[in-house]
């Protein structure tokens, strides 16, 4: 029971401390901006940690962080081999061929008003495409490795990042185009030095959403059918056995995956959208 109360009261305090650090003028602070974050989450593992053993909660139904802790790093081989299967293989590389397949279709897309006005349409319904109907056929079409994961990522990000791209070219102003068409600019020329900078806001929110996509795809691909290795492959059998520390060690490596490319997404976003709003705070 002490260890409830002691719980209680962390979160009590890191709550008054984060609320005293956004208050006045200190939020804008980068090292209260990156405090903050780091406060929460600290204080999140730490009340879970404090629960789990006051309650006397089994590891079957929710293990502590510090033995999902023990259990990531005892397992690291086993898991990195999983994160190459499901990461670097299943997701990166099907979202590299869905957003690059996506980027052109855009382009020719807003080239040619016929496809836009059949393509999109079309896209909307297969991106209503339940990925638990999806995902066996791919297994059938293309194998238990990771060509069938990427296949399955490569259809789930297709057509966000292809609706997004089309409306970022589309961003544009009549001003703007009619400016460029005082200059003598055709259509290549004010697409490439127009068009698709003006856009490059929409990519990248819909490069952001197309990763998320792809992690979920290649995961849940793999409860389908997979080789004795992946993030999915980890969870589904884990599961089965009750070994809730190496299923949450499992969703731990995709945290931490998704959380990096999400970040160096963002990193290159700031570089090349530094013009636009969202970049100025």
């Amino acid at each position: 029971m002490m260890l409830v109360i002691l719980a209680i009261l962390v979160w009590i305090g890191a709550w008054a401390l984060n609320g005293w650090l956004t208050r006045g003028g200190r939020h804008r602070s980068p090292v209260v901006r990156t405090a903050v974050p780091l406060i929460f989450g600290a204080t999140v593992l730490l009340v879970w940690e404090l629960l789990v053993r006051g309650l006397e909660v089994p590891p079957a139904i929710l293990p502590a962080p510090s033995r999902i802790g023990a259990t990531f790093a005892g397992n690291l081989p086993i898991l990195w081999g999983d994160f190459v299967q499901t990461i670097l293989k299943g997701a990166l590389s099907g979202l590299a061929i869905g957003v690059a397949a996506a980027l052109v279709v855009a382009v020719l897309v807003d080239r040619y008003d016929v496809l836009r006005r059949g393509l999109l349409p079309v896209g909307s319904f297969m991106a209503a495409l339940p990925i638990v109907g999806v995902a066996p056929i791919m297994v059938m079409w293309f194998g238990f490795g990771w060509q069938s994961k990427a296949a399955v990522v490569v259809l789930m990000v297709f057509f966000p990042m292809l609706v997004n791209t089309v409306a970022g070219l589309q961003d544009t102003t009549q001003m703007q185009r009619d400016l460029m068409r005082t200059y003598g600019a055709g259509y290549w020329p004010t697409l490439f030095k127009l068009r698709l900078p003006a856009a490059m806001p929409f990519v990248f929110n819909g490069l952001k959403v197309a990763f998320t996509l792809a992690m979920i795809g290649a995961i849940v691909a793999e409860f389908f059918g997979s080789p004795t290795q992946g993030i999915g492959f980890r969870i589904s059998t884990s599961n089965g056995a009750l070994q809730l520390d190496m299923v949450w060690a499992a969703i731990l490596v995709g945290a931490l995956a998704g959380s990096a490319v999400y970040g160096i997404i963002s990193l290159i976003e700031r570089g090349v959208t530094f013009w636009h709003p969202s970049q100025r705070t």
